[in-house]
């Protein structure tokens, strides 16, 4: 059976154990009993024997869809009977209890026009309350207060986009949380079609725009250029709704996705990505490999060199990619003639000769050395936003060092990538060509002004990709967001609170000038120094990791009450999408979905297994009364 995602994993939101909702009634011998008991003594009025039995029934039913939407299980989009020999899951289950409970049995065997009960659009509507009532719990809990949206986009396998919507916000427990809200289609994906799926999804749940304080967005969609404008575009609306990178997107995947919009440097990592998996499948190979074969290869190749591919794929740094490339250019070349001749089958040989007749070009080793450069320039950087500690202030300075270090090799590196490059084109034998000749676009077939070599080289390709890096990280680490973050990093608890600094404190309120008013910044100056002597002599703080565990320490020990105007900064900023994962999660459950069912299952209901699924914690919590309730109300 198919599901949505292999398992949930947990997340920081899952604070304290979630407690099973018990149905009303149970397998047990004795509560079976007394279910037998109460339908041999059933009322003698019809009306009330009928309501009774539908009751029984809609409770089995409730408790069949919970057990399918928890495990992630598809529901069949055609009509299942309980007589027919191919019977979806959820006919199964409902036997099933109907073996260990005779109030069931009783019911299933005697209602009339019982298919018609348990038919396909009864099990759809009994879902979407399901749904209705998981979401309406997380609104409950998010209480009106300031949130956040991590938004995606996918395409899915019928070329169909949807958008994802992740809230997220602190609860009343002073714990950050994050929670599926739901995916919506979308007809286009211009910004302003993006926006306005939001402000649909807004409208539907009775969100304001108003209360918006932080956007996320995923950094290697294909909708990059899209959320860009989009978060432009609502900031405009709400000066507060800040769009800070969030730091559990790895920067790397970031940047080369928007490198990869220069048409040679796409092909550079698809040759790459197609080079890693050949050679990889040839090196898993080796040891299985007859001894007269390995031998061959043993003396043709350095095999410690050869071995360095193992454990490399498609999901590797890209930097640790390049780097082995350039340093093993010659053995890797070795590998494919080898794999050429010798592979498995003719895919393979014929995969690595593509390969052969592509990577040993001048194009091919100025982009790979270009890439090595970029992604050197930023590779502390990338390592930097994904450490669990999240200094954010060396994490800031590292922004500031990359930005300048990729606009001093723009002014001021090209000569000496170009004998770099040249140079190691003469040590494996590539042709080198004159950079005052005219270029040649073999692409395309229009007519185009004539450029040097050097031009495309230098300004078409060199330039060019450098501006998309520059630009990509000041969208993503403008000075505004980076200060607004250096100011966050001030309510770090850690080591005795030796980051506090209250004037950059007080600077993080006037971001917020919806939430923070002239006389607000006085009493904040003053509660801001008795904060900082009450926590720093009291035990309860002594050993906080971070931002987050402040916030529940805060809530706990009440000085949330006592500090308000402090706590006020705390949630802000804590609702900003630094750390996250909830939306790949999201949207690695809906593509899997939508690619398995392809168009078999309508949007509404994919969404509305999708909130059960995703947000089991909180559905579990959901009562079987609250969703028969609502379903009769959808129903009358």
């Amino acid at each position: 059976m198919d599901k949505f995602l292999i398992r949930k994993s947990s997340t920081p939101q899952d604070s304290s154990p979630t407690q099973e909702r018990r149905s009303d009634y149970n397998s047990t011998p004795d509560s079976s009993k007394r279910s037998c008991v109460d339908l041999n003594n059933l009322p003698s009025d019809p009306v009330l024997q009928d309501k009774i039995e539908h009751q029984t029934l809609l409770n089995a039913m409730v408790d069949c869809i919970r057990f399918i939407l928890r495990q992630g299980f598809l529901f069949c989009d055609q009509d299942e009977y309980l007589d027919s020999s191919d019977r979806e899951i959820f006919f199964e289950l409902l036997q099933l209890l109907a073996e260990y409970n005779e109030s069931i049995k009783k019911v299933l065997h005697n209602t009339p026009k019982i298919n018609k009960l348990t038919c396909h659009d009864i099990q759809k509507d009994l879902v979407n309350a399901a749904a209705c009532e998981t979401t309406n719990a997380i609104l409950k809990d998010l209480d009106n207060e300031f949130f956040s949206i991590l938004v995606d986009v996918l395409r899915d396998i019928s070329q169909e986009d949807q958008m994802t919507v992740v809230l997220r916000y602190v609860d009343k427990k002073g714990i950050v949380t994050e929670r599926f809200l739901g995916i919506v289609p979308v007809a286009d994906t211009t910004v302003l079609s993006l926006k306005a799926a939001i402000e649909s999804l807004f409208c539907k749940h009775e969100l304001s725009l108003s209360r918006l304080c932080g956007q996320g967005y995923d950094g290697t969609s294909f909708m990059q250029d899209e959320f860009n404008g989009l978060q432009a575009l609502i900031l405009r609306e709400n000066k507060s709704a800040f769009y800070v990178h969030c730091f559990a997107h790895q920067l790397h995947s970031t940047l080369v996705a928007v490198a990869q919009k220069h048409i040679i440097i796409s092909e550079l990592f698809y040759w790459v990505a197609k080079l890693v998996k050949v050679v990889g499948d040839f090196c898993e190979r080796l040891d299985a490999c007859p001894d007269a074969q390995l031998a061959k290869i043993t003396k043709e190749l350095d095999m410690g060199e050869l071995r360095s591919w193992q454990g490399l794929n498609q999901k590797s740094s890209h930097y640790k990619i390049i780097l082995n490339l350039i340093v093993r250019f010659s053995s890797t070349l070795d590998v494919l003639e080898i794999i050429e001749e010798d592979g498995i089958d003719c895919d393979e040989k014929a995969e690595a000769q593509y390969i052969l007749n592509q990577i040993p070009s001048f194009e091919f080793a100025f982009a790979l050395h270009l890439m090595k450069n970029i992604l050197g320039i930023t590779n502390e950087l990338s390592i930097a936003l994904l450490e669990k500690n999240q200094d954010i202030v060396n994490a800031m300075t590292l922004v500031k060092v990359s930005k300048q270090r990729l606009q001093m090799m723009r002014d001021d590196e090209w000569e000496s990538l170009l004998i770099e490059v040249s140079s190691f084109c003469s040590k494996h034998d590539i042709p080198i060509p004159n950079m005052d000749e005219i270029f040649v676009v073999w692409r395309s077939q229009r007519k185009t002004p004539p450029i040097t070599t050097l031009h495309h080289y230098r300004v078409d390709l060199f330039y060019k990709v450098i501006d998309m890096q520059l630009q990509e990280l000041n969208i993503r680490f403008s000075e505004e967001n980076t200060e607004l973050l250096l100011c966050m990093a001030c309510l770090n608890p850690s080591n005795s609170f030796f980051a506090f600094d209250k004037q950059k404190l007080i600077r993080l309120a006037k971001f917020y000038p919806s939430d923070f008013c002239g006389t607000d910044f006085m009493a904040l100056d003053i509660q801001l120094q008795n904060y900082i002597v009450d926590v720093r002599c009291n035990d309860d703080f002594l050993e906080l990791e971070g931002i987050g565990d402040l916030a529940r320490k805060m809530v706990e020990t009440q000085k949330d009450a006592i500090y308000p105007l402090v706590y006020l900064l705390l949630k802000l900023v804590l609702t900003l999408p630094v750390a996250t994962a909830t939306v790949e999660r999201s949207s690695s459950a809906m593509k899997y979905v939508k690619n398995q069912l392809h168009n078999q299952m309508g949007d509404q209901q994919m969404n509305d297994c999708l909130v059960t699924y995703i947000e089991s914690d909180v559905f579990n919590n959901i009562d079987n009364e609250a969703i028969i309730q609502r379903f009769q109300n959808m129903k009358t």
